[in-house]
């Protein structure tokens, strides 16, 4: 883009602050501008340039800046249309002045506004910045009140006028779209509209105050028709004096026989006092006796006591004559088996003089037979012997290993069979389980209540019921049966595992109430739940957002539903359900209790049955409880029962699967133990072929080797030698044994001596031990006496406790309920009348309570038979008849002061539409007076007649040559030329009557000639710098025969390219 600007000295308009000019406009993939920047002067620019080359899209960014929509831009029906072909966003940025007394926010923005529009093929966007291009502000509201302060109507065409509309204003002739212009471009019309929107709105409310008086008109009908009735019902007020004297009766008869029921429980109350003094005398006598035998258990103790030192030493010396005895006992035993050893010696070493004097004869006679070639056939034979032994010893060894490899198979087998038959086992098991889960299942589709305690709740009801009165209120429970599952049965394992135990919990209202529960639950031998005191009549607790876990997962108390309050607070207040997370698996549970550090969460409870925590920086995962029972919140056990049986069925099978295991691996092990015994018994039979040739082999070597070693002669002697030392040897040990023998006979003489001793002591000491044995049963009588007193002196005093007392302390409590009842029934006959009033009628004695209810319902009917006609009471109606009376005069009262709003609002707008009135005749004068002066500067004349009534503008124009002085009412009439500059004139008499800080006209000097077009920018010129806006002209005609000047920029647009 070229521009130009010729400075001089010549200074029009007066100085202004330029406050909402423009200062310059960017453009960025709008329209056909890739990228453009224009600055423009804060008075007179000049935008010129060919067809094409986008002049007109600088107007219509500044439209859309600004907020305008995209159709009342008239170049495109949506916003994305704006964006140029083959790119995906467009921007317009409009550099505002923010300077002098008219800125906008100075301390926000500065002296520059930036508004930035940025379109995209979605969405649009508008962001308001300062100077540095710091975002400030993006809401429609912000751009709303710049636009009303610096006073910008881009729909105005006194402000921007487009090509368009240029080209519809120069070219009409039509009086109507002249009267639109002028009326838009005044504001007259945005006026006018309001006003014609308050009148409707005005005829709106009047129509309703009016349909609303209509509506109360059979309200006022029904007033007088209460009235009527109130009249013909005053009649039956006689009766009605007469049934509220009989009630007055009535209520002081009640007193009075209250009086009577408290004198009657006075005497009660003496008679049951005196069983007192006769209950407390039979437990005094008790006591008296009672002391006697505790004087009687003291004396015999002491006896006792006496006899046990007396019998202790006796014990202790039989203790120590049954010591010496066992000790003698010992003593003969040790040497009777010290004599068998000798003995066993003595005969063992005979055996051994035999074997060896056998063994001489032997050797004497084998070297008599021995000779060369014995021996070398001994030799062979030993040779033979030693081979069959290594054969045997080889096929003894392979027999062994066998025999380990079936052992090993056997045991293997029998491992095996011992893993199938504890399955068996573990599966029965759990066979025998599940059968019990189902009978139980099926008694709680009988009663839901049984599956939170089974029968012992059941009874524990019963109880609760038969002992109703004893409560201040009933008790709530179990827990479990009321409480539901929301959303179906899937978080009923992990709420079961979360609560536990408290869903078979009772709630009591107090520790009284908790007591008596106790007691009824001891009777029902059901004593294993838990009990909850909580507050009936505490409302249910509400429970902010910001105190709850802030996690997607449910918590325990989202999944539930109760409607008892109570149950709710408790699961709040006691088990913290709404602390508790529920996830579904274990992974997901760690990561929600562990990982996250989620606030306000105490636990978090898996599907699978897993428990998760964290204190502090311990974190704690409990395993399932395989003890919990779960399934009892499921909406149907029906279910449950099926799932089960098709669980038992199962598990049937794999036990059958199992038992026919066991049987195939029995028949295994009974094949292994046949093979085992088979080998076994073979593998003996070669061990004792192997033991006998081993022998045999070992007897030949051990003969061969003595007689190759030893002569007949030395070997005779020897053992001849070793003979004669054995025979002296025993004869030793003969006389050692001689010895022994007496010893044992001394040892038995003692033994004998002390078991002798033993028995005289205990003969001695028997009437001791029996006179100690009789104190002991006298002892143990006086106890069971002592017992049985205090077992009579408790029963009495049970009675008095649990019987006497409470029926005295009964029948107080009924003589101060009465004489409670006696007050409350005087304080009711008081508020209906004082007594003084039924003293005064006298005759109390005369009639009793029943008599006079009777009475009362007599009255009572024949008042009913009277009022037949009048289903109300008196006093119903005249209550009825005042709040229908002060309704309908509310009412009035209302509606009377709608309608002076109304009137006021009305004069209001008489008011407003007389100045609206006023005002335009005004501007249209004004108008005239505008386009007269603009004619005038060319020596032309004319005039604007503006209708209001007909919405028509019409322009006549006298020109200075015409000699007829004939007036041209229709510019059709008029060259071009004149037209043009007549139109021109129109235009710029509007402007003399708006404000605005800038304006802009697209191809103003269209439809004119060369000599028009001057006449026109010079007129223009001169008024705009006169006028003191900033103006935008925007033409694709040469304007170099416009004046230069420091106020003038000129700029002209680059060609379009083809």
């Amino acid at each position: 883009m070229s521009s130009s600007r010729v400075f001089s000295g010549q200074m029009y308009g007066a100085q202004r602050s330029g406050a909402g000019t423009i200062r310059r406009i960017r453009l960025e993939n709008f329209m056909c501008h890739s990228s453009l920047e224009i600055e423009l002067g804060e008075w007179v620019n000049f935008i010129t340039g060919q067809n094409g080359s986008g002049k007109s899209a600088i107007l219509t960014a500044l439209c859309i800046a600004f907020g305008c929509r995209a159709r009342e831009t008239q170049r495109a029906s949506k916003l994305k249309e704006f964006i140029k072909t083959g790119c995906s966003y467009a921007t317009v940025q409009v550099d505002i002045k923010n300077e002098g007394v008219d800125s906008f926010k100075p301390e926000i923005f500065g002296d520059t506004i930036i508004i930035e529009r940025r379109i995209s093929d979605t969405t649009s966007s508008t962001v308001l910045k300062d100077r540095q291009g710091r975002k400030v502000a993006s809401r429609k509201e912000d751009l709303r009140e710049l636009v009303e302060h610096f006073n910008i109507d881009v729909e105005n065409p006194c402000v921007i006028m487009s090509q368009d509309k240029s080209r519809e204003f120069l070219h009409s002739g039509n009086d109507r779209d002249k009267f639109k212009f002028f009326f838009k471009a005044t504001l007259l019309q945005q006026v006018d509209e309001l006003l014609q929107s308050i009148i409707k709105q005005l005829k709106d409310a009047c129509a309703l105050v009016d349909e609303l008086e209509k509506l109360i008109r059979p309200a006022q009908l029904e007033l007088s028709e209460l009235q009527e009735k109130i009249e013909n019902i005053k009649r039956v007020e006689q009766i009605l004096q007469e049934v509220q004297l009989l009630r007055k009766k009535l209520a002081w008869s009640l007193v009075y026989d209250e009086d009577k029921r408290l004198q009657e429980q006075a005497k009660n109350i003496e008679t049951l006092k005196k069983r007192i003094p006769t209950c407390q005398a039979k437990i005094d006598s008790t006591l008296d006796k009672l002391e006697k035998l505790l004087e009687r258990l003291s004396k015999k103790k002491v006896q006792v006591a006496s006899l046990v030192e007396k019998t202790s030493e006796v014990k202790r010396k039989k203790d120590e004559l049954w010591d010496a005895l066992c000790s003698a006992r010992k003593e003969k035993l040790e040497l009777e088996e010290e004599h068998r050893r000798g003995t066993k010696q003595i005969h063992k070493m005979r055996n051994d003089v035999r074997r060896l004097e056998e063994q001489a004869r032997d050797i004497q006679d084998k070297h008599i037979r021995n000779t060369q070639a014995e021996e070398s056939e001994i030799e062979e034979q030993i040779k033979e012997l030693e081979y069959a032994v290594d054969n045997v010893q080889s096929l003894l060894s392979s027999l062994k290993d066998e025999e380990n490899a079936l052992s090993e198979q056997i045991s293997a087998e029998m491992d095996a069979m011992k893993k199938i038959n504890d399955e068996i086992n573990y599966y029965e098991r759990k066979q025998r389980e599940v059968h019990h889960q189902i009978c139980e299942l099926r008694l709680h589709q009988t009663n839901k209540v049984t599956a939170f305690g089974g029968d012992g709740v059941l009874r524990l009801l019963r109880e609760i019921e038969r002992h109703h009165k004893a409560f201040s209120m009933p008790p709530i429970g179990p827990i479990g049966a009321h409480v539901t599952l929301v959303n179906g049965d899937t978080w009923a394992p992990a709420v079961e595992r979360a609560i536990g135990k408290m869903l078979n919990a009772f709630i009591v209202t107090n520790s009284e109430d908790a007591c008596a529960l106790r007691k009824c639950a001891r009777e029902a031998r059901y004593n294993f739940f838990p009990i909850v005191i909580q507050r009936f009549s505490r409302p249910r607790l509400i429970i902010p957002n910001h105190s709850l876990p802030q996690t997607s997962h449910p918590t325990t108390l989202s999944v539930l539903h109760s409607d008892n309050p109570t149950i709710y607070n408790v699961l709040v207040d006691v088990c913290k359900a709404e602390r508790q997370v529920l996830v579904k698996d274990y992974n997901m549970g760690r990561a929600v209790a562990f990982d996250q550090r989620i606030p306000n969460m105490l636990e978090v409870f898996t599907l699978d049955g897993f428990k998760m925590f964290s204190r502090g920086s311990v974190q704690t995962v409990l395993p399932i409880n395989k003890n919990l029972k779960i399934g009892r919140l499921r909406g149907s056990f029906g279910d449950q029962v099926k799932e089960f049986e098709s669980h038992v069925s199962n598990i049937q099978q794999d036990i059958d699967q199992r038992k026919s295991r066991k049987r195939e691996l029995e028949k295994k092990v009974q094949d292994f133990n046949r093979k085992l015994d088979n080998k076994k018994k073979r593998r003996l039979d070669v061990e004792r072929e192997f033991m006998a040739k081993r022998m045999k082999l070992q007897d030949m070597q051990k003969s061969h080797a003595v007689d190759a070693s030893l002569l007949p002669e030395s070997t005779t002697n020897e053992l001849l030698q070793e003979i004669s030392d054995g025979k002296m040897v025993i004869k030793k040990k003969e006389a050692l044994l001689e010895a022994l023998k007496d010893r044992i006979n001394e040892a038995e003489e003692k033994a004998r001596t002390l078991k002798l001793s033993f028995e005289d002591l205990g003969e001695s000491t028997k009437g001791e031990v029996e006179a100690f044995q009789k104190a002991e049963e006298e002892l143990t009588e006086i106890e069971k006496e002592i017992h049985n007193a205090e077992a009579n002196k408790l029963h009495y005093e049970n009675i008095m406790n649990n019987k006497v007392l409470p029926q005295i302390k009964e029948a107080e409590a009924k003589y101060l309920e009465l004489e409670k009842d006696r007050k409350e029934s005087y304080k009711k006959a008081s508020v209906i009348c004082p007594e003084s009033d039924i003293e005064a009628l006298g005759d109390r004695d005369e009639t009793t309570t029943e008599q006079l209810d009777a009475k009362l319902k007599r009255l009572n009917q024949r008042l009913m038979h009277e009022s037949q006609q009048y289903s109300e009471s008196i006093d119903d109606l005249r209550m009825l008849h005042q709040e229908k009376e002060r309704r309908i005069l509310r009412e009035l009262h209302t509606y009377k002061a709608f309608r002076e709003r109304l009137d006021a609002c009305q004069k209001a707008l008489d008011l407003r539409w007389k100045k609206f009135q006023r005002s335009a005749s005004l501007l249209r004068r004004e108008l005239t007076w505008q386009f007269n002066g603009h004619l005038g500067k060319k020596g032309i004349s004319g005039h604007i007649n503006v209708s209001y009534e007909e919405k028509t503008l019409s322009v006549e124009v006298k020109m200075p040559q015409d000699a007829s002085s004939t007036i041209v009412r229709d510019t059709r009439g008029l060259s071009g030329g004149e037209r043009s500059f007549s139109t021109l004139c129109f235009a710029l008499a509007l402007h003399d009557m708006t404000e605005a800080p800038f304006r802009a006209m697209d191809e103003f000097d269209v439809f004119m000639d060369a000599v028009s077009r001057k006449i026109s920018l010079d007129t223009l010129v001169e008024f705009a710098l006169a006028q003191g806006s900033q103006w935008i002209f925007i033409t694709p005609h040469d304007i170099s025969n416009v004046k230069n000047g420091e106020r003038i920029k000129k700029q002209q647009m680059a060609a379009p390219r083809l």
